[in-house]
């Protein structure tokens, strides 16, 4: 494949605005390093991408994985569901007894502010001060 077009990747990836983001997101990991899964033929890195999403050595799936993960700024990690007859205990135990357990995990405590506390705070950062530039 001498010249990589949109024509030739559209097929795989049907919107154009998106298989733009995914080839300038491996466009990106490549210049930072990542293995290329095709022959450069001195080819520049954006046509290494398009050449990879249209001869499908990668996922477009896997991709947009990535790239949606690598533009998160916070990182929700999935951890599975506790089981219904395990919260219960299979038995007639309840919520305070199940707390006894050593088998259950330590209750998540979270920092509160009151709203005193929050205007206080407030109160106390310093104004930026003025220049005679603006």
């Amino acid at each position: 494949m001498a010249r990589v077009t949109v024509e030739d990747c559209i097929d795989k990836v049907d919107n154009r605005f998106e298989l733009v983001l995914l080839a300038s997101h491996r466009a990106r990991l490549i210049s930072q390093g990542a293995a290329i899964t095709i022959d450069r033929d001195n080819d520049k890195n954006p046509v290494v991408a398009l050449r990879e999403i249209a001869d499908e050595t990668l996922s477009p799936g896997d991709l947009k994985e990535d790239l949606i993960h690598s533009l998160q700024k916070h990182v929700e990690v999935d951890e599975p569901e506790a089981d219904p007859a395990s919260i219960t205990g299979g038995s007639s135990a309840t919520f305070a007894d199940a707390s006894e357990d050593d088998d259950q995990p330590e209750a998540v405590t979270f920092d509160r502010m009151t709203e005193e506390e929050l205007l206080a705070g407030i109160e106390g950062l310093v104004p930026p001060e003025k220049s005679d530039d603006y």
